[in-house]
């Protein structure tokens, strides 16, 4: 079993103000999390395993820069085809008790990651995943998706096709911390890049995402490069810590340290949750994270 380790993070600037405030006038009742889910997606190339991360506008759960998701919409139970583990065995996967929960939680990963980047893992059966969905009709049927002018479900069933939930892979669960404004309660889950399928930005408000080398931003975390080459006015000037959720860089580094793509998503490891507490260190407010002391591949982790 891999030790624990305690993990401090700062607080996200825009953030401060509510968790100082927290401190302040003492705890009260958190604001109820929405639920949500976000996709690691990932590829291995000649320098090592890269992943997808893009911009989110505003102040996202999900952080200024991180992994493609969103939250579960009304949609995320329409009835839809349905190829790979069934909802009752992602409910024991993921640890909830509801298996109509555990669906929500799946289609929603698989939605906001076409929706987010165009991936699109679906298939007219249970061994096929559809090809080439960066034609400008896919682009359309993103937009359409992100207007609320069609559901995700009524663009597969139109061309029948279903969601191949074996294609995607259960990694934790985080909750965002109390003082939080906006809450999420996420699953992340991971994919390996589909062969003929490219991510992109969604045309219409898309501003940045990129393929990065995961190991390559742990190493330079300290750094403002990411930050200021992805040069929006809330990145310039930044270090991945003040970019990222907690998540986002503790996922990054179990991916700089593993052995490639399929080590990472064939790695087993049980789906844990995370929720990062306020916490006070030398006059600073941290979050604070129990999290695992080994990475994938077995090398302790630096502590912050």
């Amino acid at each position: 079993m891999d030790r624990l380790s305690t993990r401090l993070f700062p607080v996200h600037p825009d953030q401060r103000t509510a968790a100082q405030s927290w401190i302040e006038h003492g705890d009260r009742t958190p604001l109820k999390p929405r639920a949500a889910s976000s996709v690691v997606l990932l590829r291995d190339t000649a320098i090592g395993t890269e992943t997808y991360l893009s911009y989110r506008r505003g102040q996202s759960p999900l952080g200024v820069l991180g992994f493609p998701g969103g939250s579960i919409e009304e949609s995320d139970d329409d009835d839809i085809s349905w190829f790979g583990p069934t909802p009752s065995v992602w409910a024991k996967t993921l640890g909830v008790d509801d298996h109509r929960v555990a669906r929500r939680h799946v289609l929603c990963a698989i939605r906001e990651l076409f929706e987010e980047t165009g991936v699109l893992l679906a298939g007219p059966d249970a061994s096929s995943l559809v090809e080439g969905t960066q034609a400008k009709e896919w682009m359309k049927a993103r937009e359409a998706i992100n207007e609320g002018e069609c559901r995700f479900t009524d663009i597969l069933s139109r061309r029948g096709l279903g969601v191949r939930t074996d294609l995607i892979k259960p990694l934790s669960h985080w909750l965002t911390p109390d003082f939080a404004h906006r809450r999420f309660d996420t699953h992340y889950f991971a994919a390996a890049q589909p062969v003929n399928q490219e991510p992109s930005i969604l045309g219409s408000k898309g501003v940045w995402g990129q393929w990065r080398w995961a190991a390559k931003e742990v190493a330079d975390r300290d750094t403002t490069k990411l930050g200021d080459e992805v040069g929006q006015p809330n990145t310039v000037g930044r270090t991945l810590s003040e970019l990222a959720v907690p998540a986002v860089e503790i996922i990054l580094e179990k991916i700089g340290s593993s052995r490639g793509c399929i080590a990472y998503l064939s790695h087993k490891r049980p789906v844990k949750l995370y929720h990062p507490e306020l916490s006070e260190h030398d006059g600073d407010l941290m979050l604070q994270v129990e999290c695992p002391k080994l990475t994938e591949g077995g090398s302790v982790q630096r502590g912050r």
